[in-house]
């Protein structure tokens, strides 16, 4: 009976433990707090002649946010022997992740070469190969059909433009 309970304990090979990943989250924000806190006093968290200082609302946030990371931690680490046995997520889920992960980040770092028009018409089309196994004429025309109606959204209804490449600029826009 303790053999199987202690079996029941392991972690599969490839999986993260919960506590691992919510010290590191917990960590990570308190990193961020502090860097926000830190900024804030260099711009000014007082209030002057004409209002608040440009630190003034992200210091509070900065200070809010360090003490619920800080919170996190504390009951992180008083729980982590309980949270010996439970995953996170094992490796066929982080992998799932970073099928969109990834393509998401190649299309956030290609917008300032690309423009967003074709940055974004590449990544529906990348998605609707990988995850919707679609056929060639639809992997061109509504990608591209999505482009034109953001395009037509944004840089004509609402005359917000948003960045631009190749394309546009050989197109005239």
């Amino acid at each position: 009976m303790q053999e199987e309970q202690e079996m029941q304990n392991e972690v599969a090979p490839g999986a993260w433990q919960l506590r691992w990943v919510e010290l590191g989250v917990a960590l990570f924000l308190l990193i961020v707090a502090g860097l926000v806190v830190k900024d804030s006093l260099r711009l000014g968290i007082g209030w002057a002649d004409d209002g608040p200082r440009s630190g003034y609302f992200p210091f509070r946030i900065g200070v809010a946010l360090a003490g619920c990371s800080a919170w996190l931690l504390i009951q992180q680490l008083l729980r982590w022997p309980r949270l010996r046995s439970l995953v996170f997520a094992e490796r066929g889920q982080l992998r799932d992740v970073a099928a969109v992960l990834l393509p998401t980040a190649v299309f956030v770092a290609a917008i300032p070469w690309l423009g967003m028009y074709l940055a974004a018409s590449l990544l529906i089309a990348w998605f609707m190969w990988r995850n919707g196994g679609y056929r060639w004429p639809w992997l061109v025309g509504l990608p591209v059909a999505v482009s034109v109606s953001l395009f037509l959204l944004f840089e004509r209804a609402f005359t917000q433009p948003l960045p631009k490449g190749p394309i546009e600029h050989w197109l005239g826009f």
